[in-house]
């Protein structure tokens, strides 16, 4: 069934194809007015996604055409939360996460993810401009959700995160921030602070060509379950330690 040219008039305008030499192309389609409810929480986000093109000099319409034959339900796409005036303020608050299935989405407590993209979006929308970028090709820390399960079989007979997944054959950590950082480059020109634990990730980012002048910590959602993921985060991964940190039992 191909998409009308109404359809296709509707939607162009909310399309942009960033191009960038030596990079595959990226389409970025948005804002979505998404209304968001958490508890006593609640607020309206600008939503945007993203997709990788293959080739070049890709067209608008060529991209909705191929798009019931591009089994995109199959991939992982990535997308960004916006909020307030993200393009013009002077400060601005972005979080780069990293997707976590447990966590995010079942509520898991053998890490603290849910708790930081929730809390992000509280401190943003406090704040009252920044980004939140939800890195769907993140998850295990780039290992991929089956492959995560076999970690955290792992874990549960002592490794820690970092030997799990160097157990399984994967480096410590293969994510890649580059379509994000391409994408925060096309909606905001100023810097940013980044709420992040993890002053090496920043450190990262910025050679990445990420405008940032500061980071700010997110701790919180400490459990007995996820005690030794957070203490492994500090010992191997370079995060900051967290003061005082409060349990949750």
């Amino acid at each position: 069934m191909k998409i009308t040219q109404q359809t296709k008039d509707l939607l162009i305008d909310k399309m942009n194809i960033l191009k960038t030499p030596g990079k595959a192309e990226i389409c970025l389609v948005g804002p979505v007015n998404l209304p968001i409810e958490q508890g006593e929480f609640s607020t309206v986000f600008q939503w945007y996604t993203w997709l990788q093109l293959d080739g070049e000099d890709n067209d608008k319409e060529a991209v909705l055409d191929s798009l019931s034959e591009a089994n995109l339900a199959f991939g992982q796409q990535s997308s960004v939360l916006v909020y307030g005036d993200f393009k013009k303020s002077e400060d601005a608050l972005v979080r780069m996460h990293s997707i976590c299935h447990t966590g995010d989405i079942f509520g898991s407590k053998r890490c603290d993810c849910g708790y930081q993209l929730h809390q992000s979006m509280k401190m943003i929308a406090e704040h009252g401009c920044g980004a939140i970028f939800y890195l769907a090709d993140h998850e295990g820390r780039g290992i991929g959700l089956f492959s995560k399960s076999l970690a955290y079989l792992l874990q549960q007979e002592g490794y820690d995160t970092v030997e799990a997944n160097q157990a399984l054959g994967f480096e410590d950590d293969t994510r890649s921030y580059e379509g994000a950082i391409r994408v925060l480059k096309e909606l905001r020109e100023g810097p940013v602070t980044l709420i992040t634990n993890n002053p090496k990730k920043l450190d990262a980012l910025m050679k990445h060509g990420l405008a940032a002048k500061d980071h700010i910590p997110l701790w919180g959602g400490l459990t007995e379950d996820n005690s030794f993921y957070l203490d492994t985060k500090v010992k191997k991964s370079g995060h900051i330690p967290h003061k005082k940190p409060t349990l949750i039992v």
